[in-house]
């Protein structure tokens, strides 16, 4: 399939408030927020309670859209303003472990819309390729270079014998590379490549010559001017539109925007442009369930739209035909870590960015890095880095990690 690029809109604010009747004064009223209490103490978490992870409700019309919206509702209200927490971090990750959702008796309106439209329709062609980009990539380079570390690596860092995040983002890089055995005047394809953190690495440190494709136009021009001079090359292109012969594959933190009906697509490219004794390193988010459904509509509205996380059953139905799996490498934990200090960059800059930005977008983004600092920490997303070589080739890996 061919899609032509087009112009990214920009988003410099989040989407605006939402209209919202005033709150109900009827008994229902009671009764809603009597269940939402419950679900809270489920968890071990009492609304305007003295913990750092106790929400402090400012606007009775938060109890509503809770039992109403589940997730969406709660990170809806809190982007408005309707409640706030010291450690929401925590909160998050509490109410995740707790499995506090299976309480909600209204639960199913929240997912139903969703269900069908991910079983019935491909949500990541024509169009649908590039609005993760216009919503989130797209949102101006300044926001992740002072959120991120110094080469703007927007994925998992590798936090084993690292104390900074430079260090421990630079572990990660040299991971991966160690994993592709990389050797000079390779050519490796990056699917996904961000702002160029791991091309300009490769190249830097392992000689190799690296083209990278990614579907936002903010990325190419960051990509561009940063690398300029080095052996790479970027290219603003969907991965089912890559041609070419390399020597090594990586995907890190793409994977998650291809969608379940594309899986197969994307190990089919892999195989298509992979040489015979090449390996491919697939670095991706996880979840343990294959249940259409079963995301998060806040996240999918506000941050990732049409994302889906992937399961291991799903990645290897996908691959199975042309590959086999060498390794997989859960580094999860380390994610907790990476979030939380990529809010406390986002925190520091916020007096610098504000001036482009508004209040809704500061509590949107916030609420984004410390949920899923949260969501990792209750063990609820995975983080996996898998190897893949043709089946009967020698086993190229070496598990020194």
């Amino acid at each position: 399939m061919t899609t032509e690029p087009r112009e990214a809109s920009m988003m410099p604010a989040a989407p605006a408030a939402q209209e919202r009747p005033a709150p109900r004064t009827s008994s229902g009223m009671g009764k809603v927020k009597l269940r939402v209490l419950e679900l809270f103490e489920s968890a071990g978490v009492t609304v305007d309670g003295p913990q750092p992870w106790d929400p402090k409700v400012h606007h009775e019309g938060f109890y509503d859209r809770v039992w109403e919206s589940a997730n969406l509702g709660l990170g809806e209200s809190y982007m408005d303003g309707w409640w706030d927490c010291d450690a929401l971090d925590e909160l998050i990750c509490r109410v995740l472990k707790a499995d506090a959702k299976k309480y909600l008796t209204s639960v199913w309106k929240a997912f139903l819309i969703p269900y069908g439209r991910e079983v019935l329709f491909n949500l990541q062609t024509g169009e649908g390729i590039f609005k993760v980009a216009d919503v989130h990539y797209n949102l101006g380079n300044e926001v992740f270079r002072r959120t991120l570390d110094r080469r703007v690596v927007y994925s998992c860092a590798y936090w084993k014998d690292a104390t900074t995040l430079d260090q421990a983002q630079e572990n990660k890089l040299e991971l991966l590379c160690r994993k592709l055995q990389l050797r000079p005047g390779m050519r490796v394809l990056d699917v996904g490549c961000g702002w160029g953190g791991f091309a300009g690495y490769a190249a830097e440190k392992h000689g190799v010559h690296v083209t990278g494709v990614t579907i936002s136009k903010r990325q190419v021009e960051f990509c561009r001017e940063r690398l300029a001079g080095l052996p790479v090359e970027i290219h603003l292109k969907d991965f089912r539109e890559v041609e070419g012969v390399f020597d090594a594959i990586v995907s890190v933190e793409a994977f998650e925007h291809f969608g379940p009906k594309n899986y197969q697509a994307y190990f089919d490219m892999v195989d298509r442009c992979l040489t015979p004794q090449g390996v491919s390193v697939l670095h991706t988010m996880g979840q343990n369930t294959t249940r259409p459904g079963s995301g998060d509509l806040w996240i999918t509205r506000y941050i990732f739209p049409n994302s889906k996380l992937p399961s291991v059953a799903q990645i290897a139905r996908a691959s199975e035909k042309a590959f086999a799996i060498e390794d997989l490498h859960n580094l999860g934990p380390d994610y907790d870590r990476t979030y939380m200090l990529w809010n406390e960059n986002f925190e520091a800059a916020w007096p610098d960015l504000k001036k482009d930005y508004d209040e809704r977008f500061y509590r949107m983004f916030r609420y984004y890095l410390l949920s899923f600092a949260g969501g990792f920490r209750a063990r609820r997303i995975q983080l996996w880095q898998l190897v893949f070589s043709r089946r009967g080739n020698p086993q190229p890996v070496s598990r020194a990690w």
